[in-house]
């Protein structure tokens, strides 16, 4: 049989393994600590019954503290990882609600260009003359992967270049905004304004220019070797 004695000593040290790593995993909980009085060891006077019910009622109220006190502690860790496990500027879970771009964090320059189709000017991007031999560029919005670094190419024409896209990751409009006829390019999972589609100038192997704005996408040093690259004018 095991003694009240025993059991709080079992459980006391139950406590100090708890709060051990609770510390070593940062964590703090506001949690009530595990019953560690000690029944009181029948007399001569006192009746076995008593003791027994004494003893029954002390051992269930620590069980129940000591599941109260893993659930909080469950709950916790998953809350860490949880928030851990995001990217910084993630703005992707939010856009199942009908105003989501309300919530999406953008600089008014990058609101002007993103969602006012507006346009950097020309040789001011950070990107304009960064030529990564791996990675690949994002969204600035949602982060969903454009362009690899390996189809950014020096054109000369002051915006980022790139001859080719990940399939499926970005459409196409047409834009008569300047009097004229030009191919907008917009990411295909959240919308934003990229920049503008040239052909025919004889730049690449693609026969494409994809004229990017820089305040438009991020670099990721992640590689995308999964992900399919293709022109997006080929038929």
């Amino acid at each position: 049989k095991v003694s009240a004695t025993m059991l709080a000593r079992a459980l006391l040290a139950a406590s100090s393994l708890r709060l051990l790593l609770m510390a070593r995993l940062g964590l703090t909980l506001s949690v009530v600590p595990l019953c560690a009085s000690r029944a009181a060891a029948p007399t001569s006077s006192a009746p076995r019954a008593h003791f027994a019910a004494s003893h029954a009622s002390f051992h269930n109220q620590c069980l129940k503290r000591t599941a109260l006190d893993v659930f909080a502690l469950q709950c916790s860790v998953s809350r860490r990882f949880a928030t851990s496990s995001r990217t910084p500027h993630d703005n992707s879970a939010k856009m199942s609600s009908p105003d989501w771009k309300k919530d999406v964090k953008l600089t008014k320059d990058e609101e002007q260009v993103i969602w006012g189709k507006g346009t950097e000017r020309a040789g001011t991007g950070e990107y304009n003359k960064f030529y990564p031999k791996e990675g690949h560029f994002a969204c600035k919005v949602c982060k969903s992967p454009l362009y690899s670094a390996a189809s950014k190419f020096n054109s000369g024409c002051g915006w980022p270049a790139f001859d080719k896209c990940y399939a499926g990751a970005i459409k196409t409009n047409i834009d008569v905004s300047l009097g004229m006829k030009r191919i907008e390019i917009v990411c295909g999972t959240c919308g934003g304004h990229l920049g503008h589609v040239f052909e025919g100038e004889g730049m690449t192997k693609t026969n494409e220019r994809h004229c990017v704005n820089s305040i438009s996408t991020v670099f990721v040093k992640e590689q995308k070797d999964d992900l399919v690259e293709k022109p997006i004018m080929e038929k």
